[in-house]
């Protein structure tokens, strides 16, 4: 099932998606700009072979759900998203909100 649902944060409103997969769920919230996500983005992915496309995403580990993958800290960022202020560290919720 894959479920897509607008969220909130401060004045701002992300996208929540959720799909549910066997023995595991795979979750993103998105700005127009970029994108946080459960331990399933591959950081050195994007950083190497797709660096040319400047993508502006975090990686946060071990969550099970939307409200913790805004709450959780990041585990890996790109470098673009670095180049907006977004640190290893930051909370979900600070890094979608340099994401405007």
């Amino acid at each position: 099932m894959i479920e897509m649902t607008p969220i909130k944060i401060n004045d701002f409103t992300f996208t929540a998606i959720t799909v549910r997969l066997p023995k595991t769920n795979f979750l993103a919230v998105t700005s127009d700009k970029g994108y946080i996500m459960c331990g399933a983005l591959d950081v050195a992915l994007l950083n190497e072979k797709l660096k040319d496309r400047r993508i502006i995403a975090g990686r946060a580990v071990g969550v099970r759900t939307i409200e913790q993958l805004i709450d959780a800290p990041l585990e890996s960022v790109t470098y673009e998203a670095e180049s907006l202020g977004i640190t290893v560290g930051m909370s979900g919720r600070d890094a979608l909100l340099r994401m405007i």
